[in-house]
């Protein structure tokens, strides 16, 4: 029988995603992964209630797979901003297919949702920079209140080399805005090692990280990138690249 003919337009392929793996890179990940590990370990046992915020990234992906992969005594969460690209619902359903796990995800207000998109516009994120940051207040940073709530601390997989916002990054800093330490403990990994993990590890992740979405947001706030641009150049990319955060990681 003949191999049957795609009429998909062809994709190109992602040499980021699909990094070349030898001894030497699996030598370097794994002494990442044991690093990482360690860290994690420390700041379960300081804080006791500690809670990672998965936006399922390739760097969400890694942190998970270290947490529940080690039965970590570290809660998982995630946002479900309502407006997430369908890859991203897919890939919540395979992670919890691969761990065995349920996860739990906050939602934004339906009424504050209501109010604005009545009042300002279903896409007013593209009016203005205010407009925009409300809709992220809205569907983002009022769930993360609330799943910070009563936690010590939290962790997220922000890496120093994403974006000019994120070029002083800590491992552990002060989170002012929310009253608690948070950690990142992912800061000075590169973007190469990020997706050695995941392939030598054989993790799920987002299928739009293959068509060029290195940064994943909400569908409407999120491009493709070309080559040569910044990691986080499709996200918010009709604003100031120099500050473009959603609220969530203030200093």
């Amino acid at each position: 029988m003949s191999e049957a003919v795609s009429f998909l337009k062809p994709r190109a392929t992602n040499p980021t995603t699909n990094p070349v793996i030898d001894d030497v890179v699996r030598a370097n990940i794994a002494v990442k992964r044991a690093n990482a590990l360690e860290l994690l370990h420390a700041i379960a046992e300081e804080h006791g209630a500690v809670t990672f915020a998965n936006s399922f990234g390739a760097e969400d992906m890694v942190l998970t797979d270290l947490i529940l992969a080690e039965k970590l005594p570290i809660e998982i969460f995630s946002l479900d901003t309502g407006r997430l690209p369908a890859e991203t619902y897919t890939l919540m359903g395979e992670v919890e297919q691969h761990y065995g796990t349920r996860l739990k995800v906050y939602f934004p207000d339906a009424t504050a949702v209501e109010t604005y998109v009545r009042s300002e516009g279903i896409n007013a994120f593209y009016d203005s920079v205010e407009l925009r940051k409300q809709c992220c207040a809205i569907r983002k940073v009022a769930p993360l209140k609330r799943a910070l709530a009563g936690k010590s601390a939290w962790i997220t997989g922000m890496r120093a080399a994403q974006s000019a916002t994120r070029t002083e990054l800590p491992v552990r800093q002060f989170d002012e805005a929310n009253g608690l330490a948070k950690y990142n403990p992912l800061a000075d990994w590169s973007e190469a090692e990020v997706w050695a993990y995941i392939r030598i590890h054989g993790l799920p992740y987002n299928a739009l990280h293959d068509q060029f979405y290195p940064s994943i947001g909400c569908a409407p706030c999120t491009r493709a990138i070309a080559v040569g641009e910044d990691v986080r150049a499709g996200r918010w990319w009709w604003e100031d690249p120099d500050n473009k955060e959603c609220g969530l990681h203030k200093k």
